[in-house]
């Protein structure tokens, strides 16, 4: 297989979302004209992996939700932000946020469940996070009405640089810190 590494790295440099192995190899298959073991494609990730660890590389290759992904290394991640502040304007509000972390932690959830949680109507909300691709609609639940279930999308997965849901932070690490001041309301 004449440069692998290249092949590979070219994949996962031109998709725009995390590539699987299974995709890689799908692809590399039918460019080579031979089927490729997975443990070979598996140790040029990890070669491609180990080169853009290093030092001089700004970027690094990620295994994110399911596949493998170039992400900006962490001691960057100030002036891209820096960046993407000055040219976008697409924040989510602190009630599509709220919204959003209810979908993440029960889903699927219907819309009566959020509302009933947030004690509010979460109809703009949702449609804003729909359109964002942030959520999806899962189905539709058994309950009189039928009512659409919500969770979160792939793009979810992506955005928050998380692999599945179980990646998401415990209860227990939103603990509260040792030294507060003053006394906790009863």
């Amino acid at each position: 297989m004449e440069r692998l590494d290249q092949h590979i790295e070219s994949l996962i440099f031109t998709c725009e979302q995390p590539i699987s192995l299974k995709e890689i190899k799908k692809c590399l298959d039918e460019v080579f004209e031979v089927k490729l073991k997975e443990s070979q494609l598996l140790e040029a990730v990890e070669r491609l992996k180990a080169q853009y660890a290093q030092e001089q590389y700004s970027l690094e290759i990620i295994e994110i939700s399911g596949g493998y992904q170039f992400l900006t290394k962490g001691a960057f991640h100030g002036t891209v932000g820096t960046y993407l502040q000055q040219t976008t304007n697409r924040k989510l509000s602190k009630t599509a946020m709220e919204t959003l972390a209810i979908i993440a932690y029960k889903q699927p959830v219907p819309k009566s469940e959020l509302e009933k949680i947030r004690g509010v109507s979460c109809d703009y909300a949702i449609q804003k996070l729909l359109e964002k691709e942030l959520v999806d609609i899962k189905g539709r639940s058994d309950a009189p009405g039928r009512p659409l279930l919500y969770g979160t999308s792939q793009r979810f997965m992506d955005y928050f640089g998380i692999n599945s849901t179980k990646d998401l932070p415990k209860l227990k690490d939103f603990k509260q810190p040792d030294s507060e001041i003053g006394e906790r309301a009863p």
